[in-house]
């Protein structure tokens, strides 16, 4: 006899992707992402422009994953939507259309927390990918967080560790507006750092917290040194620029993997699991790669499409608390910062 089939409709809007997806029993059929190109000229996401181009793009985009997914909007079970963190403008158009949604087909509507989502991406059902046992460490790395989180079950989780000041793809992305790269500049310094030499310029590592990040002393290190270096010679960036981008690259991995194995000392977890956009970083899953040997982890890496901003991480949450009736009201209201 088969099981019942659940269907979970998916909605991400926290910054500056619009996002939906169908999920039919944890198994993802459609995700569709809409990115606003938008931000590009301004070297950053525009909170304003970001919430009228969600306006725009919310209905097409859950149109298409319905679509795509073959089924009907009457199939629906259950609505999961981002609540937080987020860019309030734009949190606030995926929370209201799912709640007229959810309202109009008379189903469950569910809050989902952005950052716990990214970590529970790991229990959508893939084949050939392994999901992680609880215990397990999760480091959750993107343009607006870093975080070490202890996660005992699917929604008993700990943060032990985070930044205090920037988030580790903020100091990827301002470091590349310095060194004069397009936005977003993280996915750059990654290809530019392939050719380079990684201990070609030593970067300070900043002396934070036990298990906390910060990455503002970083920043501005890179800017004194490339406004020392530019005036000693103007052609400075553009003839060393995969050595400096390497280094650069070298340096955060280096300080996430030292706050990494910290963590895995001092709590006993051999299991680590990475999430958010930074971990589509190619020297970062490398060097959690390299942790199994050296260190006896046993690591999980994601697919690429489900680190960056993903409604189909929203709709594996939706589906988790579907299966425990863990709904929310029609009085439930965005919430910028949330905490786990």
């Amino acid at each position: 006899m088969n099981p019942q089939k659940i269907y979970i409709l998916g909605i991400e809007s926290s910054c500056d992707d619009t996002s939906a997806a169908i999920l039919c029993n944890g198994k993802v059929l459609s995700n569709v992402v809409a990115s606003q190109k938008i931000h590009e000229q301004y070297g950053g996401v525009v909170p304003e422009l970001a919430s009228r181009a969600h306006q725009q793009n919310i209905v097409p985009v859950i149109d298409q994953a319905i679509k795509r997914a073959n089924i009907n909007k009457e199939d629906l079970n259950g609505i999961a939507f981002t609540r937080g963190p987020g860019l309030m403008g734009s949190l606030l158009v995926g929370t209201s259309f799912a709640k007229s949604l959810a309202l109009a087909l008379d189903i469950p509507l569910i809050d989902v927390n952005h950052m716990q989502a990214h970590i529970l991406a790991h229990f959508i059902d893939e084949e050939d990918f392994e999901k992680p046992e609880f215990p397990f460490l999760a480091m959750t790395i993107s343009g607006g967080h870093t975080q070490i989180v202890k996660v005992n079950q699917y929604f008993d989780m700990e943060v032990i560790g985070q930044t205090i000041d920037d988030a580790v793809g903020e100091a990827f992305d301002k470091s590349a507006k310095i060194l004069g790269l397009p936005y977003p500049g993280g996915p750059l310094i990654d290809k530019h750092a392939q050719n380079g030499n990684p201990k070609a310029f030593p970067f300070p590592k900043p002396k934070v917290g036990d298990l906390d990040f910060s990455f503002s002393g970083l920043k501005t290190a890179v800017l004194y040194f490339i406004q020392k270096k530019v005036k000693e010679n103007s052609n400075f960036i553009e003839e060393n620029l995969e050595d400096i981008c390497a280094s650069l690259q070298y340096t955060i991995i280096n300080i996430l993997m030292d706050k990494l194995k910290k963590a895995s000392k001092q709590t006993g977890i051999k299991s680590i699991a990475i999430g958010g956009g930074v971990s589509a970083n190619s020297g970062i899953r490398k060097a959690l790669k390299d942790g199994e040997h050296k260190y006896g982890w046993k690591t999980f890496i994601p697919k690429f499409e489900y680190t960056t901003d993903n409604a189909a991480m929203i709709g594996i949450v939706g589906y988790l608390k579907y299966l425990e009736k863990d709904f929310t009201d029609m009085s439930v209201v965005a919430k910028a910062r949330i905490k786990f």
